[in-house]
């Protein structure tokens, strides 16, 4: 393979490098976000475990920073945020001449609007989760083209040879197609891998938003029995 490869022209070594270049840039994403995705969903059942054996909201903030890791952190402080927003203006101070009276019970003043909170967080913790992914999907896409130019440049070259020197047996033109194959497989092998890789973490993708969503309406269910 590397004899193939340094025989090639210098159009198709610069393809080979360009895919090289890719193929790495792949590898090193996949990397990362395969380490990333596992400690979402660590953190995320850590956060979720946390969450259910607590009982106050106070009490979940406290433990968010030890798993900062999970997308359910970023929709829950969002809404605590806006759940302490609206209750610092809608609880009123106690009546004038009895401060020994009981503080009435604190209300939300919009659940729509906590709603709301949680929904724009859920689409910024998802596009945390895409970020660098859809690159996989432009290597995907890209790297098997990037070599088949390398090979229909490899191949004219080999029947330029052709013409000029008028052989046309299998001995004469059989090495330079083998060297303009070699672009496609390269192709290939950069593609592959960030096919299989980008589909496995949109799955992924898929199956965490479809977490926030459940929490989101879990602690909505919350927020209403307790503050409405």
């Amino acid at each position: 393979m590397l004899e193939l490869v340094q025989r090639t022209g210098p159009v198709n070594q610069t393809v080979l490098g360009l895919l090289a270049v890719l193929s790495i840039v792949s590898w090193a994403i996949i990397l990362h976000k395969s380490w990333a995705y596992r400690t979402a969903s660590r953190h995320t059942r850590a956060f979720l475990d946390a969450f259910r054996r607590s009982s106050k909201f106070s009490e979940v903030q406290a433990v968010c920073t030890t798993i900062p890791e999970s997308p359910l952190v970023g929709v829950f402080q969002a809404g605590y945020a806006e759940i302490n927003a609206q209750l610092r203006l809608t609880t009123p101070a106690p009546a004038a001449g009895h401060p020994g009276a009981p503080a009435a019970r604190p209300t939300l003043k919009s659940l729509a609007a906590v709603d709301r909170a949680l929904l724009r967080a859920s689409a910024v913790e998802v596009n945390k989760l895409e970020k660098k992914v859809t690159f996989l999907a432009t290597i995907a896409s890209a790297a098997p083209f990037i070599g088949l130019f390398g090979t229909v440049w490899g191949i004219l070259d080999a029947f330029q040879k052709i013409s000029t020197t008028g052989a046309t047996n299998l001995s004469v033109i059989g090495p330079g197609i083998s060297e303009a194959l070699v672009a496609t497989a390269a192709g290939l092998f950069a593609a592959i891998p960030a096919v299989f890789f980008y589909n496995h973490f949109t799955s992924t993708t898929k199956a965490l938003a479809s977490e926030m969503d459940d929490f989101s309406l879990e602690f909505l269910n919350i927020a209403e029995r307790n503050f409405t």
